[in-house]
């Protein structure tokens, strides 16, 4: 009996001692990955900008033009003029858009929480999902609103009301100025009139307008990415990657992706300029559509004399890069280039990164963070486990390359582009890795990624508070050379004693966060409408479905012409935005909600001013007139390559893809890339590339092909609007 009864107490201990130790194993595990994950949470990416966008960082001078690809920080502003429109991408498969006279901030960004700021205008979140425990707050000057699972919500904000809508099973939580929180149900939308203490009514979803569905049709495109098999799940940028290059593969590489168009003697990290983040320090943002991925993970090869991008093996955890390169610096650049200068190379194959910038642990140590392939160290593959000297890593690949090194001068690096200023002749056999942090001093111009004029928001949206939760964060690690080179520009001292940043907002109103969904009782229901028909039918059922395409696709018209229906055209890539109504008696365009008929045949949408068939007083979507704005700008010089792929509805797109032999770009890539098609998955795929008698040259399978003449019969069975001459543009 004795026996037994130790038995169970031994057992016991050990079954304990077995758990502890799985425990704090676990937490060691958990801990190393946080420590090889220097960068945790992937910012937010500018990824779509058509028309007047403009852009302010705090510690710049002033509003500068949008560039695509910025990586968005706490504090950043963004504005879209009378024919602009921007997207932001903030998950793999999460998308915020704004249309017309619309300002929006970014108040904080972490890892499980998200919180957006809109003044005024009309702003989407197409969620497609939310990952678990993560939140999304949107701020606007009658409440917050925070979201936490998929769905397709709208924010429209004048200077009368907001009006907040949710479908496709999206829900949310308001809480607004001076009241508790409310929920929001699937297919509903909430008014807010009044100021301090806005008046709650809800109605039912009002019906799909334009650029509703222009939405649906742009997000259902960007996540039927066929690059989606090559790159790990949750790398921005992917859908880019299908229309700019070509997938290969390459023996020593796998699945390796060839940009196409660069013009001669083009390297990686050569085309763009260097930001400095108030956050992560020097971020690379390139000038290239598809300039995203290939700059913030995996590694740059060269192949069969062409540059090709290798995400490396999928994992599971993407981790986000500032930049990826090897710097050179101090005195071995002025050897080599004859002046104070710095100077980088793109990474290599398994190659670590070693910053001298960024947050205090992140800088002079080796890192491999979200690299899935082999660790290599001066051309040789290391375990896991080695413990690498950084003083030792003095081989990088590319260096060999011709023209890989790109140097500038010390006094330009960070404040322009580097194309402008890049010295021509370089000896790289002379270069040495920096292993301390190199002395640049950056100014105004080091915080935004373009120069030039752009639209200034109107005063009255600038210096609008909002409801939030959370107040904005500012701090925050960020490197000593940004603490010092701000110096307070950032900042303006306001009457009341507070500080704001540059644009000049005042402070938040905080309101307590609403709990949990899964934790919290549910809230409050906002006072439903009193008015007996929320909204009247459609003339006919509604069609569900992807749209049907028309029977024939005209040429491209010029973008100032009308369509039959008297709405502008409105390409996806490089034209105006989609406009549901004709011109105002001031030429000036309406909203698509300002009284017109909608395109899809359903009712009016009330103005600000008319009454509810109960005489309360419609929803404030579109009262206020818009301010005047700068002339339209012209279409971006870039565009989507010539692939076949859904136009969005009530849009024909150019395609502005440069020709080979683009006078001022000099000689293409060689026509033969590096490894076979890597479309092997899905034949019906095939490469389509400009031979330089002007033919498609079509490849696909497993292997390359010869152009068989039947082959070129094959664009004919297509729909007309997806015929090569006639290829819409994103």
């Amino acid at each position: 009996m004795f026996w037994r009864e130790a038995r169970v107490v031994i057992s016991a201990f050990l079954a304990l001692t077995l758990v502890l130790q799985m425990a704090l194993g676990a937490g060691a595990a958990r801990a190393a990955e946080s420590e090889e994950g220097a960068i945790e949470a992937i910012p937010p990416r500018l990824s779509y900008a058509d028309g007047e966008v403009s852009y302010y960082r705090p510690g710049a001078q002033d509003w500068a033009p949008a560039q695509v690809n910025t990586a968005l920080a706490p504090g950043d502003e963004l504005y879209t003029g009378n024919r602009g429109n921007l997207e932001l991408q903030v998950g793999a498969r999460a998308f915020v858009r704004a249309w017309g006279d619309s300002q929006l901030g970014l108040v904080n960004h972490e890892p499980n929480f998200l919180q957006i700021k809109v003044t005024g205008g009309h702003v989407s979140l197409d969620l497609r999902s939310v990952e678990s425990g993560r939140a999304v707050e949107i701020d606007t000057p009658h409440a917050a609103f925070t979201i936490e699972r998929a769905g397709y919500y709208r924010v429209d904000v004048t200077q009368t009301g907001s009006s907040f809508v949710t479908r496709r099973s999206g829900q949310a939580t308001m809480t607004p100025a001076g009241g508790q929180a409310v929920s929001i149900a699937a297919s509903e939308e909430v008014v807010l009139e009044g100021t301090p203490t806005p008046t709650v009514r809800s109605y039912v979803a009002p019906e799909l307008d334009v650029w509703d569905r222009w939405n649906y049709a742009r997000t259902d495109d960007l996540i039927d990415a066929i690059s989606s098999r090559y790159v790990s799940s949750g790398v921005y940028g992917v859908d880019d990657l299908d229309h700019y290059g070509d997938w290969r593969v390459v023996p020593t590489y796998g699945s390796v992706w060839v940009p196409q168009s660069v013009p001669a003697g083009w390297a990686p990290y050569s085309a763009g300029r260097w930001v400095l983040d108030p956050y992560y320090g020097w971020t690379w943002v390139d000038t290239a559509p598809w300039g995203w991925a290939p700059y913030h993970y995996g590694r740059w090869v060269f192949v069969s004399g062409s540059w090709a991008w290798a995400p490396g093996p999928v994992v599971v955890r993407p981790v986000y890069a500032p930049a990826l390169v090897a710097f050179f610096g101090g005195p071995s650049v002025r050897v080599a280039i004859g002046v104070p200068g710095v100077s980088w190379v793109a990474l290599s194959w398994g190659e670590p990164l070693v910053p001298w910038w960024g947050r205090p642990h992140f800088i002079g140590r080796p890192t491999w963070a979200g690299w899935g392939g082999p660790r290599v160290v001066n051309n040789v593959v290391v375990n896991r486990t080695t413990v690498v000297n950084v003083t030792n890593i003095n081989v990088y690949k590319n260096t060999n390359v011709q023209h890989a090194v790109v140097a500038v001068r010390e006094e330009h690096f960070g404040r322009g582009s580097v194309q402008q200023v890049r010295v021509a002749q370089i000896d790289a056999r002379r270069l040495e890795p920096a292993r301390a942090p190199i002395r640049v001093t950056p100014d105004a111009s080091s915080y935004v990624a373009a120069t030039g004029h752009a639209t200034r928001p109107p005063e009255n949206t600038i210096t609008r508070s909002v409801v939030a939760t959370r107040a904005p964060r500012r701090e925050g690690p960020r490197p000593a050379d940004a603490a010092r080179a701000e110096g307070g520009r950032g900042e303006t001292q306001r009457g009341d004693g507070s500080r704001s940043n540059g644009v000049g907002a005042p402070p938040p109103r905080i309101v307590p966060a609403p709990k949990p969904a899964s934790t919290g009782s549910v809230p409050a229901r906002p006072a439903f409408g009193n008015s007996e028909v929320e909204r009247p039918r459609p003339p006919q059922p509604r069609q569900f479905g992807a749209p049907q395409p028309p029977e024939a696709t005209p040429a491209p018209r010029d973008s100032n012409a009308q369509r039959p229906d008297g709405n502008p055209p409105r390409p996806r890539g490089d034209a105006q935005r989609p406009e549901g109504n004709g011109q105002r008696p001031d030429n000036r365009p309406r909203r698509p909600d300002d009284n017109a008929q909608r395109p899809d045949g359903s009712a009016r949408h009330p103005d600000n001013n008319a009454q509810r068939p109960d005489g309360g007083t419609r929803r404030p979507d579109s009262g206020a007139p818009r301010p005047e704005g700068a002339p339209r700008s012209g279409a971006s010089p870039a565009g989507p390559r010539e692939v076949a792929r859904p136009t969005p509805p009530q849009a024909q797109q150019p395609s502005p893809r440069p020709e080979r032999g683009e006078p001022g770009r000099g000689p293409q890539q060689p026509q033969r890339l590096p490894g076979e098609p890597a479309n092997r998955i899905s034949p019906e795929r095939v490469e389509r590339r400009q031979q330089p008698n002007g033919q498609l040259d079509r490849r696909g399978g497993g292997r390359e092909q010869q152009q068989q003449p039947q082959q070129q019969q094959q664009p004919q069975k297509q729909p007309p609007q997806q015929q090569p001459q006639q290829q819409p543009g994103r």
